[in-house]
This record gives C-alpha cells, structure tokens and sequence, in this order.
C-alpha cells in the first residue's frame, strides 16, 4: 500500500524562497553575527534546510516473495472456508437488487468475485453494493482477498490461478 501514499509534501530551500540576496546589514561594526541573506533557514519565512521534498514511497516485490504472499492469503482463506468455487458468474441484467439476492443465497455480502474475464453486466450490477468486488485473475492480490470475507471464484478463474501459481 506504499504505492499509494502521495508524497507531496515539500519545503523551500534557499534559492525557492522569496526575498532579497542583498546583505542584512554591514559585515563589521553592528555586534550581531555576519549575515549574507534574509532568506537563510535561521530567519523567520527563511528556507528550510535538509526538509522533504516530493517522491515516490513505491518499492517494488521479488516475483517469488508475491507470489508467495498470494499463496498464503488464499490458503488462510481456504483454511476458514471462506472460498466458495461456482460454475460461472453471470449476471441478470444490470440489477444490483438480483447479484445481492443471489450473494445472500450464498451468505456472501462481504465478497471478491474472481472470473477468468469479468463480464460487463457482472461488474454493472456490484457497481452500487458497498462490500463486493470483481476482479479478473490477472488482477488477484492479497489486499483484496484479505480486504473481503469470502472468496467466490469460479471455475474458469480456479484453473488460472493454478496456472499462475505452479
């Protein structure tokens, strides 16, 4: 979820700040320490040294480290008996009142739905329901499937993600 932070937090160095480059006052003579600019971090509104700039919070996962994460995620799931495997995942028209009929019949509000490819109308009609996702398996990850309470793949999507992980 590092990806995700923003990173837009910034602070002005010396030459960003606004102001005069001129000196303060004179070099000798005043009793006060030598200045050259008012924009130098120790003044009021001055520059702020070492401070953060903008970056990317992104690191990138050895492919067997994710590999092995999606893994154990859906082998936790397995071992509470969270997945349920059904033949195909289609949807009767774009009605959410009908895909929440049928997740209730499966006692599955809080769920990830995972196909080989995700039909339109399936994706039209979990479009309003708070709780429920579609993924297709190229997109299967452990925050999703930790995220939701059941796992409802079908068969189609069983086989690739075999595939995928042996």
């Amino acid at each position: 979820m590092a990806k995700r932070r923003a990173g837009n937090h910034s602070s002005k160095e010396v030459a960003a700040v606004e102001g005069s480059t001129r000196k303060i006052y004179k070099q000798k003579g005043t009793g006060g320490a030598r200045h050259g600019s008012i924009r130098a971090p120790q003044f009021r509104g001055g520059a702020v040294i070492f401070g953060p700039h903008p970056r990317s919070y992104e690191f990138s996962l050895n492919k067997k480290i994710r590999k092995l994460g999606l893994i154990s995620a859906l082998s936790l799931k397995k071992r509470e008996n969270l997945i349920i495997v059904l033949d195909e995942l289609k949807a009767q028209g774009y009605k959410a009142v009908l895909m929440l009929k049928k997740l209730k019949g499966l006692n599955a509000t809080a769920s990830l739905l995972v196909d080989g490819s995700v039909d339109s109308a399936v994706l039209g009609s979990i479009s309003n329901l708070p709780y429920v996702d579609a993924l297709p398996v190229a997109g299967l990850n452990v925050l999703d499937i930790l995220k939701h309470d059941k796992l409802i793949l079908t068969v189609d999507a069983l086989k690739k993600i075999e595939e995928r992980l042996l």
